[in-house]
């Protein structure tokens, strides 16, 4: 995986350049980083790695917390001449059409975690050694994260970035999302508090 091209955006939380890192330039979903116009990777750069949500990210989905941790993060980010690295594993990793069906199968009760289980997939089966890739090649040496998954915490035991600081990014909870919400922290433990 190496950059492909980077390309200035303006948005509503001001300019990023967006840099797309693909094996090819023919691939059609590259992983993306999204760096605040005044980066600068020598100090404690505030990260968010987030998982393509195409429902919360997209749409507004309140069925998750996606969408509204991907604005918060931006905020954030924004704020602090931080990075946003948007990994393309829908779903957990399952894809849309897989995240779908076990939207219907939490519709019959099941939570998220088993509802993945019960399609024949892991829990979770996403992996962030792609954005420790980008971050390197960001020339990123230190990092506050902003997260609440340890699986993303665990990922900087082992790796040349030091991981300073985790940022907690909580979304109050709707109703839509709540049991969502409590089956992350209960079944994947999920650094949740305000619930």
């Amino acid at each position: 995986m190496t950059k492909q091209v980077e390309a200035i955006i303006p948005t509503p939380w001001g300019k990023f350049k967006m840099i797309a890192y693909a094996q090819s330039s023919e691939e059609y979903s590259p992983q993306l980083a999204m760096v605040s116009e005044h980066f600068n990777p020598k100090g404690e750069v505030l990260v968010r790695i987030h998982s393509e949500c195409m429902t919360g990210d997209v749409f507004g989905s309140k069925r998750c917390d996606c969408g509204e941790q991907l604005h918060q993060s931006l905020d954030q980010i924004a704020a602090t001449n931080g990075v946003l690295i948007y990994l393309r594993q829908e779903g957990r990793g399952i894809g849309l059409i897989n995240k779908l069906k076990a939207y219907n199968l939490q519709d019959q009760g099941l939570n998220t975690k088993d509802a993945n289980v019960h399609l024949g997939f892991e829990p979770d089966a996403r992996t962030y050694e792609t954005a420790v890739k980008i971050m390197k090649d960001l020339g990123i040496l230190k990092i506050r994260l902003l997260t609440n998954n340890p699986d993303k915490l665990d990922t900087f035991k082992s790796s040349e970035i030091e991981l300073v600081e985790r940022v907690p990014l909580e979304i109050k909870a709707g109703k839509e999302n709540i049991d969502y919400l409590e089956a992350k922290r209960d079944f994947m433990g999920h650094l949740l508090s305000d619930l």
